[in-house]
């Protein structure tokens, strides 16, 4: 569908991008996920045509378009910042590109009411100024505007990223929905882990203008491809020496076990490492609770579920169990 070759970008003695190289299949949601300053804008300006790499190309079904113009890409963008006209109406907002394109009244009109009802944007909502509407509204209206152009994909910049953490779950899951009844190609940019982990089909993850492993969300997640990987995307332990000697692993390796991956009270004799050891403190989130869990000379983070009955306190004696298949090795 949409593929970069060994994108390389620079700005002046700066080089931006490594060698980017990324194949994107139709239909798929695929995000860039990393840090702040590590490339994934960047790379989502390249493929847009904002920005000219020095080398390299992007090819869109086929087609060279590195040097092709912003607006004959047919590409719908979704900024962070929505870039709406405040003082315009939400339907002269989502009909502007249509205009720009001299279609007629009535199928401008047609479009803007179809493209309205499947981004749930009422009558009334269309016909007020967008600096009128709630956060969440105008990021319908700047989605509604990128897709009624029809593009062959669309790319979107950390559009959850200036909403409220409820209002962000919520649209989060509006995204995929509309994503799958579209079925269009999209690329999504966001430095939000969970954001990643829900909406994607496959995950790139950049560090500092690379790619360190592109996968579905279970393969980032479970088979980190690196220890950046492994502690960018959710959170790890790493493991001391004494308990990597305990598990039999290459001492000359640096070892990280996921907080789940750990049981608390619920000895498995499969091959487990089984450990004493002494909570050190706990945090409370509801359906679950994080442990502070001191243990061969060191403090481990463990998960539990919730189950409102197995809770541990402070000072608590319990055991802990290891298998040697869920430590990542690097």
């Amino acid at each position: 569908m949409i593929q970069l070759n060994d994108i390389v970008v620079k700005f002046g003695d700066f080089e931006a991008l490594h060698h980017i190289s990324v194949h994107v299949k139709h239909g798929e949601f695929f995000t860039f996920l990393g840090p702040s300053g590590c490339g994934k804008t960047t790379t989502l300006r390249t493929i847009t045509g904002f920005i000219q790499p020095v080398s390299g190309t992007v090819t869109m079904q086929g087609r060279d378009i590195t040097h092709v113009p912003i607006e004959k890409r047919n590409i719908g963008i979704v900024f962070q910042s929505y870039a709406l006209f405040p003082t315009m109406t939400a339907r002269d907002n989502i009909a502007f590109g249509l205009k720009i394109r001299k279609l007629s009244r009535s199928e401008i009109e047609s479009r803007v009411d179809e493209i309205a009802r499947k981004v749930d944007l009422s009558e009334e909502k269309l016909n007020k100024a967008v600096s009128q509407l709630s956060g969440g509204q105008q990021q319908r209206v700047a989605i509604a505007r990128a897709l009624v152009t029809s593009p062959t994909i669309i790319c979107m910049d950390e559009p959850l990223s200036n909403l409220d953490a409820k209002l962000r779950v919520n649209l989060r899951n509006e995204l995929k929905r509309m994503q799958r009844e579209f079925g269009i190609t999209t690329i999504y940019v966001t430095h939000d882990q969970e954001e990643a982990l829900t909406l994607s089909d496959r995950i790139a993850v950049f560090n500092k203008g690379f790619i360190e492993q592109i996968g579905t969300p279970n393969e980032v997640y479970n088979h980190s491809a690196s220890e950046f990987v492994a502690n960018f995307i959710g959170d790890i332990n790493p493991l001391g020496e004494e308990i990597v000697q305990g598990l039999h692993l290459n001492p000359g390796n640096h070892h990280f076990i996921r907080l789940e991956r750990i049981r608390v009270n619920r000895s498995n004799h499969d091959g487990t490492l089984t450990l004493p050891g002494v909570i050190e403190m706990q945090e409370y989130y509801g359906l679950y609770i994080k442990y502070y869990i001191h243990t061969a000379g060191q403090t481990l983070k463990v998960i539990e579920k919730n189950d409102g009955i197995n809770i541990y306190e402070p000072g608590e004696q319990v055991t802990l169990d290891i298998h040697p298949s869920d430590v990542m090795s690097y």
